[in-house]
């Protein structure tokens, strides 16, 4: 297992400056915090509504335009107030949004609950983030292979996601898809058009087909097997995310640092988190900049568990991530 309790780690911040693409969403996240989440049908109370910029593809960017990476977004927002708020939120954290495409109606929304652990719910309206068309994302060809990573998630139209990993693929980017929210069976060409894929434990299991430990303890895992299936399904490079314990980097094609081959462990970054809302947005943006400032995969997810780690001791997404200098101040020994 790699650990991540070393200043060597922290002084990767200092290297970040490689240029990024994000192709996808901005959502202005309506959050309230509660002693604990409803069960159906049930009403509890809550704090004070507040209202953040968020979406899975602006978080992404976000996160790695304040580490110091150069971040162009692409994607859409409505013709309401939100608009304003989430472009402005974005230009505070560093991102290029000059080609972010603005459409009539409601820019994406989320509305999220937040318990006393940490833990949340979220659901997901579109809005604006339907619009994010093949026409737009051919039109925008040269702004986006400017960069040398391109970052996908799937609260776009999938025929859009596919179109802009193609377009990556071709001009010899590498592309990191995560497959979120879940879809059991990704098309076919976006899977060849991808270099690594990014997904949770969860959603690992469904994909390819097996149980989950039962006691919730990832250690005992075959986790030489998931390389395997992984790579049958044609992804020869997958991050899995394992929430509060890490990391696990699969790689068909060399050599990892577990007793299986190809089977890296990236130890957690522990902290008392209050909210996890968009930590791994921020893990996946990190990865985005440290692999466009030419990290090897590996050095990329140790330096995610610090970013991911630092989000998770505030409220919100974007709103919560950190500066290099502040996770740097947060963690250094």
């Amino acid at each position: 297992m790699i650990g991540v309790s070393d200043d060597a780690t922290l002084d990767m911040l200092e290297r970040i400056g490689g240029d990024v693409a994000v192709v996808g969403s901005m959502n202005a996240d309506y959050t309230v915090v509660t002693e604990r989440l409803p069960k159906p049908g049930e009403t509890v109370n809550a704090g004070p509504l507040t209202i953040l910029p968020g979406g899975k593809s602006g978080n992404q960017a976000a996160s790695a335009a304040r580490i110091g990476a150069h971040v162009r977004l692409f994607g859409a927002v409505g013709d309401d107030a939100n608009a304003d708020f989430l472009l402005g939120e974005l230009g505070k954290a560093g991102v290029d949004t000059a080609n972010v495409r603005h459409v009539p109606g409601p820019s994406g929304t989320t509305v999220i609950t937040v318990d006393a652990h940490g833990e949340n719910t979220i659901v997901y309206s579109p809005g604006s983030n339907a619009h994010v068309s093949v026409d737009y994302i051919v039109s925008s060809r040269d702004a986006l292979t400017a960069a040398s990573v391109l970052g996908l998630c799937l609260e776009s139209p999938m025929d859009t996601v596919v179109a802009a990993a193609r377009i990556a693929h071709d001009a010899g980017m590498t592309v990191l898809v995560n497959n979120s929210p879940f879809v059991p069976q990704l098309p076919r060409e976006l899977v060849d058009a991808a270099d690594i894929l990014l997904v949770n434990e969860h959603e690992m299991a469904q994909m390819l087909g097996v149980d989950e430990p039962a006691d919730g303890d990832w250690n005992g895992f075959d986790w030489t097997d998931a390389r395997e299936r992984m790579a049958g399904l044609g992804f020869a490079h997958a991050i899995v995310t394992l929430g509060g314990d890490g990391s696990v980097i699969l790689d068909a094609t060399g050599d990892g640092d577990d007793a299986g081959a190809g089977v890296t462990r990236v130890a957690p970054v522990r902290v008392e988190a209050v909210d996890t809302t968009g930590c791994g947005d921020a893990f996946m943006g990190t990865v985005l900049a440290g692999l466009a400032s030419g990290f090897v995969l590996a050095d990329a997810a140790r330096l995610g568990s610090y970013v991911a780690a630092y989000a998770a001791t505030g409220y919100g997404a974007q709103a919560s991530y950190g500066t290099s200098s502040q996770i740097r101040s947060r963690f250094a020994k």
